[in-house]
């Protein structure tokens, strides 16, 4: 398999009109911008781009924006931030068209940073312990710093009581200062293991996607290009929601040799339109 190569985001730029940017392994590896990246936002939507964020953040949108103004991006780079944190909250405040999760309602959220943004203002009554738990909310992974025996152990009694799980970072891999480590999807792997029924909310699952074009209008499909550092959930989830798909080769699969990424893309059903070395607007010494 030939993965078709760009120089950098100027050529991209040329071929679409609406862009759907990850930011995790794309924009940052979790605690500084990637060279160049900063630069090539702010480049992007002053080439009258459409720009959307769009991340598996368990996070809600207005937290992500935050950090990201505090990793130095500019205000104004884009049109929209998009997490599945904050798709989920509108799923459970009964904003997309499905029933408000009920006042009172006792979950179980486990998030990264302390972070209650994903329950702010819903009214749900949190617990500690599996056993409690009416719903699980799970937006975030400590992977670095707990092991996946400590969630297991947690999430049982509520798995094998058959309480429904809501997982708002489907990422299985995720980025951290120590280096990379399990994520929110993995525990929600271990969750459907023991039993638990799991709702799936963020890419490669199509309900983001559906939020986020149309908060851009609905464009032409063949108009949007997702970019994306992971096959399994930004190529893929492109694919399934029938746009285009660049995948830049820096975060996750920054060291994968051209063949297993190859096999990588036969695995998971999903190739990208376009390849990118890294997040920059100009390739360097053009």
């Amino acid at each position: 398999m030939t993965l078709a190569a760009l120089p950098d985001l100027a050529a991209l730029a040329d071929l679409y009109d609406v862009f759907l940017v990850d930011q995790f392994g794309v924009l940052h590896d979790g605690t500084a911008p990637y060279p160049g990246a900063v630069e090539a936002l702010a480049a992007l939507k002053d080439a009258g781009r459409g720009v959307v964020l769009l991340s598996n953040s368990g996070k809600r949108s207005a937290a992500n924006e935050r950090r990201l103004l505090g990793l130095g991006f500019r205000p104004g780079s884009w049109d929209l931030f998009l997490s599945s944190g904050e798709v989920a909250w509108r799923r459970l405040a009964g904003d997309l068209g499905t029933p408000a999760v009920p006042p009172g309602t006792r979950c179980l959220l486990l998030a990264r940073d302390d972070d209650l943004s994903a329950v702010e203002g819903l009214g749900l009554a949190l617990v500690e312990r599996g056993e409690e738990a009416d719903v699980v909310l799970l937006a975030g992974s400590r992977g670095d710093v707990l092991p996946m025996e400590r969630y297991r152990d947690l999430l049982r009694p509520a798995a094998e009581a058959g309480v429904p799980c809501l997982c708002t970072n489907p990422d299985k891999i995720m980025l951290t200062p120590s280096g990379p480590a399990f994520g929110a999807g993995r525990i929600a792997e271990a969750y459907a293991d023991m039993g638990g029924p799991v709702t799936w909310i963020g890419k490669p699952f199509p309900e983001i996607y559906r939020v986020a074009l149309a908060a851009m209008g609905n464009p032409s499909p063949g108009r949007v290009v997702a970019v994306g550092d992971s096959v399994e959930h930004d190529i893929a989830g492109a694919k399934g929601a029938g746009v285009r798909a660049a995948l830049v080769r820096s975060g996750v699969l920054a060291d994968l040799a051209e063949a297993d990424l190859a096999d990588l893309c036969r695995r998971h059903g999903a190739a990208p339109d376009h390849v990118l070395p890294a997040f920059r607007w100009r390739a360097t010494g053009a």
